[in-house]
C-alpha cells in the first residue's frame, strides 16, 4: 500500500465530518493494514433510535463497507448516569427496568442502516461494574479541572446550576468503553467532541494508542431549533409507523429543509420545488428507507386523504362508551377516554376548537351532547387522532 492510498481512503471517510482528529491520524491507522475497530455508543434513554442517530450510523456503514469492524455499544451501564452533553440541567435517572426495556430493540433498529457483517454489539454494563481499585485507577486518569473545562459544565457552574458527581464521571465512563473494546476510531455528534477526546487520554493512561475521533453534524429536531433528542421529544424514531414518519417530516420548518436533505439523503432539495413539495419528497424518501417504497406511497395517500381531501382515514379505531341512546354524554370525559388525555387537556382542546365531530369543530359551549348524537360518529382530536364512538 502506498502512502497515497490510505490518505485518499481517510479523506473519503472523513469527507462530511466536522472534525477528524488528530489531523492525519486516520490515514496512519489505515496504514496498519488491518480492519479498524470503529466505535459508537448509544444510551437507551428512550426506546427509539431517531433520525439524528442515522447521520452517524450512515458513516459507520461506510466504514463497514470499507472492510472495518463497527463496535456498537449499547450503554445500559452509562444510561444509569445520563450523558450531560448539551444539557442545562441534570438528566432524570432511569430505572434498570426502563433501561432494559429501551435497549431491547436497539440492535434491530440499528440494523436498518448497518449490516450484520462486521458488526459487534456490546452492552457496557458488562465492564462498568467496576471494582473500587479499578474505579480509582479510572478516576486518576484525569483531573477535575480538565473535566469542568467542558463547555456545558462551565456554563452550568457559572450560572449556579448544580452539576452532580455522576455527571462528572460520565465522560470517564465513556472513555473506559474505548479501553474495553480497544477502539481505533470513535464517532459521535459535535456535542460529543470533549468526551471523544477525553477517551484518547484515558486509552493512553491504560497503555493503549489513542483513538481517532470523527464528529458528525447534529440534525435539528422537528421543532427546527434544538438538536434532535429523545429527551426533548422533538425526534422521529426509525421504527415509527410510516404515517408517523411521513406526517412528522412534513411538520418541520422550511428553514430545516437544506440540512435535513444534506444529512439524511446526501443531496439538496430540487430548487424547482416549493417547500411543501420538497418536504413531501423528503418524507417519501425517509419512509421508503425504513419501510419500503410501497409503505411510502401508502403513507402519502393516507396523509392526503385526511389533510388535503379532508376525508376520514381508512381504519378509524372504535372507542366503546357505556351509555344508552337517551343519556347525556359529558364531552371532556369522552375525549379523555377516547384519546388517553386528561379531562383538563380535553377541556382545553374543546375551548381551542381542536375537537371535531364528523369534521365539524365542537365549541367550548358544547360540553354535553345526547348520546344518540354521538353514536357511530367519528371524533377527532387535533389533525391526526380519530376514534369512532360506539355506544355499548
Amino acid at each position: 500500500m502506498t502512502d497515497a492510498e490510505p490518505a485518499a481512503a481517510a479523506a473519503w471517510l472523513a469527507r462530511n465530518a466536522i472534525d477528524c482528529l488528530p489531523v492525519g491520524a486516520l490515514a496512519e491507522k489505515l496504514k496498519l493494514g488491518r480492519p479498524l475497530r470503529v466505535k459508537l455508543g448509544i444510551d437507551p434513554t428512550a426506546p427509539d433510535i431517531h433520525l439524528g442517530f442515522t447521520v452517524v450510523l450512515q458513516k459507520l456503514r461506510e466504514f463497514q463497507d470499507a472492510g472495518h469492524t463497527v463496535v456498537l455499544i449499547i450503554g445500559n451501564g452509562t444510561a444509569r448516569v445520563g450523558d450531560p452533553s448539551g444539557r442545562s440541567a441534570t438528566r432524570p435517572v432511569l430505572s434498570d427496568a426502563e433501561i432494559a426495556s429501551n435497549a431491547a430493540t436497539f440492535e434491530a433498529q440499528a440494523l436498518k442502516i448497518l449490516t450484520r457483517e462486521r458488526l459487534e454489539v456490546r452492552f457496557n454494563a458488562e465492564w462498568l461494574e467496576l471494582q473500587m481499585g479499578e474505579l480509582f485507577r479510572l478516576l486518576s486518569s484525569t483531573t477535575v479541572a480538565h473535566v469542568i473545562e467542558r463547555d456545558d459544565f462551565a456554563k452550568r457552574l457559572a450560572a449556579g446550576t448544580p452539576v452532580s458527581m455522576l455527571e462528572l464521571l460520565y465522560p470517564l465512563l465513556q472513555g473506559y468503553d474505548s479501553v474495553a473494546v480497544r477502539a481505533d476510531v470513535e464517532l459521535g455528534g459535535t456535542d460529543q467532541k470533549f468526551n471523544l477526546l477525553l477517551g484518547r487520554d484515558i486509552q493512553r493512561a491504560y497503555g493503549q494508542e489513542g483513538q481517532v475521533i470523527l464528529t458528525m453534524p447534529l440534525l435539528t429536531g422537528t421543532d427546527g431549533e434544538r438538536k434532535m433528542s429523545k429527551s426533548l421529544g422533538n425526534y422521529i424514531g426509525v421504527s415509527e409507523p410510516p404515517d408517523s414518519i411521513y406526517g412528522k417530516t412534513l411538520s418541520i420548518p422550511d428553514a430545516s429543509l437544506a440540512s435535513w436533505y444534506s444529512l439524511l439523503v446526501g443531496e439538496q432539495p430540487d430548487p424547482g420545488l416549493a417547500p411543501r413539495d420538497a418536504k413531501r419528497a423528503l418524507a417519501r424518501a425517509l419512509v421508503a428507507r425504513f419501510h419500503g417504497a410501497a409503505a411510502a406511497a401508502q403513507a402519502q395517500e393516507a396523509f392526503d386523504r385526511v389533510h388535503i381531501r379532508h376525508e376520514l382515514p381508512e381504519d378509524v379505531p372504535v372507542f366503546d362508551w357505556q351509555a344508552q341512546p337517551g343519556d347525556t354524554v359529558h364531552l371532556p370525559a369522552l375525549v379523555a377516554g377516547a384519546f388517553g388525555v386528561s379531562t383538563s387537556q380535553a377541556r382545553r382542546s374543546l375551548a381551542q376548537g381542536g375537537v371535531r365531530l364528523d369534521g365539524e369543530p365542537l365549541t367550548a359551549e358544547q360540553l354535553d351532547l345526547p348520546a344518540a348524537a354521538l353514536a357511530d360518529r367519528v371524533l377527532a382530536l387535533g389533525k391526526r387522532r380519530f376514534a369512532r364512538v360506539r355506544l355499548v
